[in-house]
């Protein structure tokens, strides 16, 4: 181990496993069960292609998810404590999970053993695809030199600026999942009507509903552009964010949705070359159901 210090973030961050083991970046993953008492590792012990198509054959089943646990956590800080290598560790928003609660329990059980070992702790305040492009600003300032104090604090600087403009396929998954809140009272119980939500600061709020999944996804993109008119400083001001298409169970559908955005913003003067298409994981996929389809943004470190 050569690096300044690792970064580490739980399976929320929903990064393919390629990416981040080119980033050089440890995902702690979360656990999904369909039965209540079997749980399997995501993306080790189950495929998050296998997870959602279990939920497209098992209609009326309804998955749930289990954070990671301290002993976990502890594994993957070990090796790093005993290296003497610094380590940022960053969890999903605390308001959906207590993952972040299983880190800070293993930092100091870790501290008791090495004391001079140096785990920082960040809540994300945000989620998947958006998360993850979070995890991946932290691993760019490391690659360029930025000092793990230095890191630390520009991602205490920028988390607030995350959003997620994202729809659904249908109500179903956000009842039962208990993530439904405000949302239901606006898009009610309606015949096909489909909400479209934010998520920002680590909770989720409504921002508008219609009918069909070609409206929904318009309101979506209508979201992200208006984010990046209020608060382009600079010309249009795209260059100072990092923008990610998240889909579910349908690349098509994602990659599709991801090409008529780009070309949108290219005919509205943005100068933007690409936009990264990421699969939602299980973690977000067992409130969501498996059609989730938005955008993640945020401020670049």
């Amino acid at each position: 181990m050569s690096e300044a210090f690792h970064i580490i973030s739980d399976g929320s961050c929903d990064l393919p496993t390629e990416l981040a083991q080119e980033k050089n970046i440890t995902v702690v993953p979360f656990y999904v069960s369909f039965d209540d008492e079997h749980y399997l590792k995501e993306n080790v012990e189950i495929g998050i292609r296998d997870f959602y198509q279990q939920m497209v054959d098992r209609k009326g089943v309804y998955p749930k998810s289990s954070m990671p646990s301290i002993q976990d956590y502890q594994e993957a800080f070990l090796p790093f404590a005993q290296a003497g290598i610094p380590v940022i560790c960053i969890c999903i928003t605390t308001k959906f999970s207590g993952s972040m609660q299983s880190a800070l329990n293993a930092r100091a059980l870790l501290l008791e053993k090495y004391p001079q070992a140096e785990i920082t702790v960040i809540d994300a305040t945000i989620n998947t695809v958006l998360q993850g492009q979070y995890v991946l600003e932290a691993a760019r300032l490391r690659d360029q030199g930025v000092s793990y104090t230095d890191t630390v604090t520009r991602l205490e600087e920028i988390k607030h600026t995350g959003r997620i403009f994202f729809t659904v396929g249908n109500m179903e998954y956000l009842k039962h999942g208990g993530r439904i809140g405000k949302v239901a009272a606006l898009a009610g119980s309606v015949l096909d009507i489909r909400p479209v939500i934010t998520l920002k600061q680590g909770e989720i709020f409504p921002s508008g509903a219609d009918r069909g999944r070609k409206r929904t996804t318009k309101k979506a993109l209508e979201l992200l552009l208006a984010y990046l008119r209020e608060n382009g400083e600079h010309g249009l001001g795209v260059e100072r964010y990092s923008i990610a298409v998240g889909y579910g169970y349908d690349i098509e559908e994602g990659a599709a949705f991801r090409d008529h955005a780009l070309d949108t913003l290219q005919k509205k003067g943005y100068d933007i070359e690409e936009i990264p298409l990421y699969q939602i994981g299980a973690t977000i996929a067992v409130h969501t159901g498996p059609y989730p389809l938005g955008f993640g943004i945020i401020e670049k470190a």
